[in-house]
């Protein structure tokens, strides 16, 4: 039940998404769009309720209770940044606004967008560890939290990938495309913004 509900949850999200931004660009009713948007959370939260009473039932803790965790813990710190980053492309095609920033391609203001990135990747797997733990003290001795554990650690192995991957932009830039002024000169490297 729980991985069916994950999956409706995900879908949901989309679904709501799709609606906010059509609803706010192609009928222009603005206060409609920012009602469906905030229905995201709510999605989440019944995620959360069920699989509190799922566990409070007797379910034997299983995978599907992590999965559920890290759900939660990844539309918690990337899905407003998702939202957001949506939202500027619907704008810039749907109602002529100027394109949405691109994040930065070289340089240390790429290593500080990773390392942006990567803060929400540790925001999601702490939400996630938290509610696993939780449900490690909600479960007791009277269940096998095993499951939960490997999820626990799987939030931190992947906020521990994230961040070596992070860290890699900032020991070695990716510089700038060589530009060429006139035939024959050398290349001059482009520098990147700061």
């Amino acid at each position: 039940m729980i991985v069916w509900l994950i999956v409706a949850c995900e879908v949901g999200f989309w679904v709501l998404l799709a609606l906010g931004l059509a609803v706010r660009y192609l009928l222009e009713w603005r206060r409609t769009s920012v009602v469906l948007l905030l229905c995201e959370p709510v999605l989440e939260l019944v995620l959360f309720a069920a699989t509190a009473v799922d566990l409070k039932n007797g379910a034997e803790p299983g995978w599907e209770h992590g999965l559920a965790a890290l759900y939660i813990g990844y539309t918690v710190a990337y899905g407003r940044y998702t939202i957001r980053w949506l939202d500027g492309h619907a704008a810039h095609r749907l109602a002529g606004a100027p394109p949405p920033p691109k994040p930065p391609r070289y340089g240390m203001a790429r290593a500080r967008h990773e390392g942006g990135l990567w803060l929400r990747t540790v925001l999601a797997a702490a939400v996630a560890c938290g509610l696993l733990q939780a449900a490690v003290w909600y479960v007791g001795d009277s269940g096998d939290i095993s499951s939960l554990r490997s999820f626990q650690w799987a939030a931190l192995r992947a906020a521990g990938v994230h961040g070596l991957v992070a860290l890699t932009y900032a020991i070695w830039p990716k510089k700038g495309p060589a530009v060429h002024d006139r035939v024959g000169e050398p290349a001059v490297r482009e520098r990147a913004p700061r």
